[in-house]
């Protein structure tokens, strides 16, 4: 087989200008709310152990999520959650051959998409 031409390959590549079809787009956003979690985890730990240190510090960990910055970290945690919760549900059904189908898939990931922000919404405001 001979080597490709140098004409061929693509002079200059602008992934801002690549459309990801929406499945794709939800995956990538699927990786990086798992990230998002995993780098909360010491902000939670910190949280987690000031609250159960005593009654003051319950109320100064409450505090700190009562703030403009600790709602949008609450809000963004839960987001992450929600998401990569809704996400990863979507790809077992896709292991079992549940959604394979173009239109399903596009359809399953619009859904994981809109519902992640929604219910974690709901749930920062149930929360606070």
């Amino acid at each position: 087989m001979p080597l490709s031409n140098a004409s061929d390959r693509p002079v200059y590549l602008n992934l801002l200008r690549i459309r990801l079809p929406i499945p794709g787009l939800m995956s990538i956003v699927h990786r990086l709310t798992g990230v998002l979690m995993f780098i909360a985890i010491p902000f939670m730990l910190y949280l987690f152990d000031l609250s159960l240190a005593s009654e003051a510090g319950c109320r100064e960990a409450a505090a700190l999520l009562q703030t403009p910055i600790g709602m949008l970290l609450l809000f963004g945690l839960l987001w992450s959650l929600f998401h990569h919760l809704f996400a990863g549900i979507r790809y077992l059904l896709i292991d079992v051959d549940l959604g394979v189908d173009k239109a399903i898939a596009r359809t399953t990931a619009w859904i994981v998409l809109l519902a992640a922000p929604v219910v974690a919404l709901l749930v920062t405001w149930g929360l606070l």
